[in-house]
């Protein structure tokens, strides 16, 4: 990288049912990052949002947001899941994106990390592939401060990505994170999981190509309407590190028996 000025910038915006929040989240991005290319600060940047499945009326929303702002663009997919939003956000990028210079990342749409934060990883990257945003290491700043429930729930899926995947990261689900184009390019074929351990996939991946990812504090804001159902939630998420390890494993033939198995017998394992 040569410099923030000289940066071409791409931000996924992964939406699934988000018109209660989508429209601001929008104002703020957009206007915060055009002012910034209109200042020189940055080359160019371009936001994308990508619609997965929606029920609600967020197209709409984003149609007439697009209409205002001459940075957005969107995607309206049929299929679900936010990991599968973000891989087709990836292709678009690297195929409107080439050469040197480029950051792709992604944030989530309910603005629980500022366009202001999410600056602050395009200037920090530096010399890094990655940088993720965190909220478990000092200096980070999450307001209002999350329930105990939601503490040990984050710790305990922490524990067990050190522990099946051997990363260091204490914070692999804040949903803020940039990378250089070169290394999206390289993993972008081989991501496999397109829900709850998505984020745990690209970053092991990065791992596997001996790629340098900084994690850096955020300040994170919870946002109304950002409910988590954690019994479910947890559910979901400690069987997808199972089955993403078993992907990554000698015993990979086995992910067709794995999958067929009835939910309580992986209980009972």
């Amino acid at each position: 990288m040569s410099g923030i000025k000289n940066v071409r910038l791409g931000i996924i915006i992964p939406a699934y049912n988000e018109e209660k929040r989508i429209r601001k989240t929008l104002i703020e991005y957009c206007e915060f990052y055009s002012a910034l290319k209109n200042k020189k600060e940055i080359k160019d940047v371009r936001i994308l949002v990508v619609l997965n499945n929606c029920s609600d009326n967020t197209l709409e929303i984003v149609k007439k947001s697009q209409k205002e702002f001459s940075n957005l663009a969107y995607l309206d997919l049929t299929l679900g899941g936010k990991g599968y939003a973000i891989m087709e956000g990836f292709k678009e990028f690297l195929s409107e994106y080439k050469g040197d210079n480029v950051l792709i990342g992604f944030v989530d749409a309910d603005m629980a990390t500022s366009p202001k934060e999410f600056y602050k990883l395009v200037k920090n990257i530096g010399h890094y592939d990655g940088i993720i945003a965190s909220r478990y290491i000092p200096g980070a700043v999450v307001d209002p401060k999350q329930s105990f429930q939601r503490i040990l729930a984050s710790r305990i899926f922490n524990f067990l990505i050190r522990t099946l995947f051997l990363m260091h990261y204490k914070d692999t689900q804040c949903g803020a994170k940039l990378f250089k184009r070169r290394l999206i390019e390289k993993v972008t074929p081989e991501l496999k999981i397109t829900k709850w351990a998505f984020d745990v996939n690209l970053l092991y991946l990065c791992k596997k190509t001996k790629a340098k990812i900084r994690e850096d504090a955020t300040v994170w804001q919870d946002k109304e309407y950002s409910k988590i159902n954690l019994k479910k939630a947890g559910t979901q998420m400690f069987f997808s590190l199972i089955r993403l390890r078993i992907i990554y494993s000698p015993f990979k033939s086995l992910i067709k028996i794995y999958d067929k198995m009835p939910l309580w017998i992986k209980i009972k394992i």
